[in-house]
């Protein structure tokens, strides 16, 4: 009898265990995508700020981590951290990002295009409190100049609320 209970409560238990993580991982998925325009030296030299427009608009940033240059420098790797307040006031949280750019126009040029530049949202407050996100990155950047234009696109989740 004590057997026969147990099994029951084991399964039953088990049920409701799988019924709550299915609903903590439900998720409503959109695209999302935008234009990204900053100035590097804004604020030191390592660090970008400017806007951000479309489904993430507001202000942003980047604080460049790491620099590593391959081929006679033709080809640079960017590790950043990005800041970024929506225009409603929320914080997006990123993982550090790596972006590839490689040299464009004549050798020497301090023109880069964005060969790779993946980002990820690993959440943030108010309307994106729990919110994930992979984006990715097309784009150029003038380092005599320090500015930077870039298009973002991707998909953006939220979990979807019980009701």
């Amino acid at each position: 009898m004590f057997s026969q209970f147990s099994k029951v409560a084991t399964v039953a238990v088990s049920a409701m265990l799988l019924a709550v993580a299915a609903g903590a991982q439900a998720r409503s998925c959109q695209s999302a995508g935008g234009m990204l325009m900053t100035d590097l030296g804004a604020v030191d030299a390592s660090t970008t700020m400017g806007v951000a427009t479309g489904d993430l608009r507001g202000a942003v940033g980047a604080t460049i981590l790491n620099l590593e240059s391959q081929n006679n420098g033709a080809t640079l790797i960017f590790t950043v951290q990005h800041h970024w307040v929506t225009e409603t006031g929320d914080l997006l949280f990123f993982d550090q990002a790596k972006a590839t750019v490689e040299q464009v126009g004549v050798p020497q040029s301090t023109r880069y295009g964005i060969v790779s530049y993946p980002t990820h949202l690993m959440g943030g407050t108010g309307r994106f409190a729990g919110a994930t996100g992979d984006f990715t990155a097309i784009g150029e950047a003038d380092l005599a100049t320090g500015q930077l234009v870039f298009r973002y696109s991707g998909t953006l989740c939220f979990a979807k609320k019980n009701q």
